[in-house]
C-alpha cells in the first residue's frame, strides 16, 4: 500500500494526515510498533498508557497485528474510567480495551482503575504511584470539546498538582459518548469520572495521538490554530518535546 500523507508542524507537534481512517490507523500502529522496540531494545521494561474510545479502534487492531513486539516486557495502563459504572458495562473503558487490546496480547502487567472502590480519592492516589516516575509511551485521542483523557475545558489543568483525580464530565463530553454509539441517550452517561490529569499524560516521553472521523474537525482545528490554553486542552500537545499527531481527511477537513 503506497503511503499518502502530508506531513506538517505545528510549534513542536508533529502532525500527519491520511487519506483515509484505515490507512491513518495502518500507520499510526506501524511508528508506535516501532518506537515501543526501540523503547523495548533500551530498557527492560516500559510503562504505556492507552486511551479507550472507538477513534482507537482501527490503531489498536493494527497494532496487535505486530507480532514483533515483546508484550511480556511492556505495563499498561488507561487513562480514565467512569464512577459508578456496572463494572461488567461494555462501556467501561477498561472493558473497552480488554476487548481491543489489554485480553489480546500477553502484557506483563494491565493497571485497571477502578470507578466503583468506596474510597475514590484512595484509588486516585494508587493509580498515581504507579506512574509517578514517569511513562514511556502514550496512545492517546482528542475529544470532541478538545479533552485528553477525561480532562475537559471546566477542569482541565497544565500544571495541576494531582496525577489522578475525580472529575465532573461536561456535557459535550458525556454527549461524545452518545455521538460515539456507547450511550443510548446522554441520562445514562455517568456524571463523574477518573482521569489521569494532563501532566500525568504530559510525562510520556513520546506521545501518539490519534484522531478521525468529521465529529474532531473541529477540536483539532482549535488545537492546531488555536491559543495554547484550557479552553482546548489538546493544544498543550503543541509543547511537548516527542508527539505526533494523525488525523483523516475528515479530522484535518478545517484545517
Amino acid at each position: 500500500m503506497a503511503k499518502k500523507c502530508f506531513n506538517f508542524k505545528v510549534d513542536k507537534l508533529t502532525v500527519k494526515v491520511y487519506d483515509s481512517r484505515e490507512e491513518m490507523g495502518a500507520y499510526a500502529a506501524a511508528e508506535a510498533a516501532a518506537a515501543l522496540k526501540k523503547v523495548l531494545a533500551e530498557k527492560k521494561t516500559i510503562k504505556t498508557i492507552f486511551a479507550a474510545a472507538p477513534s482507537q479502534n482501527e490503531f489498536l487492531a493494527s497494532l496487535i497485528a505486530d507480532k514483533d513486539i515483546d508484550w511480556t516486557r511492556i505495563e499498561a495502563y488507561h487513562m480514565d474510567e467512569y464512577i459508578g459504572l456496572d463494572p461488567a458495562a461494555p462501556q467501561a473503558f477498561g472493558n473497552f480495551l480488554r476487548d481491543k487490546i489489554f485480553g489480546l496480547v500477553p502484557f506483563k502487567a494491565v493497571h485497571y482503575i477502578n470507578g466503583n472502590v468506596e474510597c475514590i480519592d484512595c484509588e486516585c492516589k494508587r493509580y498515581a504511584e504507579l506512574i509517578e516516575d514517569g511513562v514511556d509511551i502514550v496512545f492517546m485521542g482528542i475529544g470532541e470539546n478538545g479533552h485528553i483523557a477525561f480532562n475537559d475545558p471546566p477542569v482541565a489543568d497544565f500544571n495541576d498538582p494531582k496525577l489522578v483525580k475525580v472529575v465532573e464530565l461536561d456535557a459535550k463530553c458525556r454527549q461524545q459518548q452518545v455521538n460515539d454509539g456507547c450511550f443510548a441517550s446522554i441520562d445514562l452517561v455517568p456524571t463523574h469520572a477518573l482521569t489521569l490529569t494532563i501532566p500525568a499524560l504530559f510525562s510520556g516521553k513520546q506521545l501518539f495521538c490519534i484522531v478521525p472521523a468529521p465529529t474532531k474537525a473541529d477540536a483539532v482545528k482549535a488545537t492546531l490554530q488555536g491559543p495554547i490554553n484550557e479552553t482546548c486542552p489538546a493544544s498543550i500537545l503543541r509543547r511537548h518535546d516527542n508527539a505526533t499527531l494523525y488525523l483523516d481527511n475528515d479530522s484535518s477537513s478545517k484545517l
